[in-house]
């Protein structure tokens, strides 16, 4: 009988977790133009402040559209009445200059769009960030996180939101110092080399890249004793084309208040930690940004006056022997005969071999043109900052 009640609940399960599936649609009511959504901080430690607004897209079938808030006057309002305008610099990104904020004020986010709604965000006062003490990172079998360390003993307990930006270095698996010579039509029709002195091109080898975060960090000090702060900001699997030469990772913290910290952390839930049986249920996300216009609109955002800290921290390939990054690249041997060149030219050449008597090249090897230009996947412009 034990075994019927088994197999029959392995079964049920086996259906349940098998069975045919329906797209489901909720019910979900918003503007034909989708919320505001406004990210970012006002910054008060004498640098700019950059802001970026953009709008909720459906669902689905909304995958297309341009969600960025173009045009909108942004303006910083103190409470004595101050104004700092912020400027389009991009894609819905709004910036100010540099600003010297009033410690013994308040100030506010200012927005109306180019169709006349309004928004602002709750006064905000001042908040002190401390500096970031340390990152240090640790390479275990699931590859090197990175942590970062901070504390504050003016302020009990603390509660902080980090963004990072990535950048690291990496090369081309092949150097080449030939080209295709394509015809009128844009077929490759001949090799011919990228220099008149046969010299590698360089230029395609070297490059960088460079990604901001896209995650939500957020920690707190309140089940602490002190405000004491370690925490993983980031993770890089092991044999990551990130760690092959050498990778920078820059943070920038901001402390929070209380209420912010909640607003990030369901935020973070509602975007990161949902998709399973198990996961917690989305929930709604009210913010400090109101639409004055229409105060039945909701707007996504939590807006506070923050000073900006930052630290860098590079890591080089030499400090993890055996990292074994590869890229794998398939070799196609090219024939130096205009047939041969049309068929398989969509690589790039890279070593002419086999010459004849009159040293003529009969063959090429050919490779993804990835493999080779890594233009394709960076950029061959040099940070500023790279040692």
């Amino acid at each position: 009988m034990r075994y019927i009640q088994f197999f029959t609940l392995l079964f049920a399960i086996i259906i349940f977790t098998t069975g045919c599936k329906i797209e489901y649609r909720p019910p979900v009511a918003s503007p034909k133009t989708g919320y505001l959504v406004v990210e970012g901080f006002i910054n008060s430690d004498g640098g700019p402040t950059t802001i970026t607004l953009s709008r909720t897209l459906k669902i689905y079938n909304d995958s297309t559209r341009d969600n960025r808030e173009h045009n909108a006057i942004v303006n910083i309002e103190g409470s004595n009445n101050e104004t700092f305008p912020l400027y389009e610099t991009g894609d819905g990104v709004y910036t100010s200059s540099p600003l010297q904020l009033n410690s013994s004020e308040k100030y506010r986010l200012k927005i109306k769009t180019q169709y006349g709604k309004e928004y602002e965000s709750d006064y905000s006062t001042y908040r002190a960030t401390p500096d970031i003490d340390s990152l240090s990172w640790k390479r275990d079998n699931n590859g090197v996180k990175i942590y970062i360390n901070t504390h504050d003993d003016q302020n009990n307990p603390g509660y902080y939101y980090w963004k990072y930006e990535e950048t690291w270095e990496f090369h081309s698996r092949y150097i080449s110092s030939l080209k295709w010579v394509y015809n009128s039509h844009h077929i490759p029709v001949a090799v011919a080399y990228t220099y008149p002195d046969q010299r590698i091109d360089t230029s395609i080898y070297r490059c960088w890249k460079t990604v901001n975060s896209s995650n939500i960090n957020v920690g707190s000090s309140e089940k602490l004793n002190r405000n004491l702060i370690y925490y993983q900001i980031m993770s890089i699997e092991p044999a990551s084309e990130k760690l092959s030469v050498l990778y920078s990772l820059n943070v920038r913290q901001y402390a929070v208040s209380k209420e912010g910290y909640a607003y990030l952390q369901k935020l973070k839930r509602n975007t990161e930690e949902i998709g399973s049986i198990f996961a917690a249920q989305p929930s709604e996300l009210t913010g400090n940004i109101h639409c004055t216009t229409d105060p039945s609109e909701i707007a996504i955002g939590y807006v506070e006056v923050s000073q900006e800290k930052d630290k860098r921290l590079y890591i080089n390939n030499s400090e993890l022997p055996g990292w074994n990054y590869h890229m794998a690249c398939a070799t196609i041997i090219v024939a130096n005969d205009a047939g041969e060149i049309q068929k398989n030219g969509a690589g790039l050449p890279t070593i002419p071999y086999a010459a004849d008597q009159f040293g003529i090249h009969s063959f090429y090897d050919s490779y993804d043109p990835n493999c080779v230009d890594c233009t394709l996947r960076g950029s061959n412009v040099k940070p500023v900052f790279w040692p």
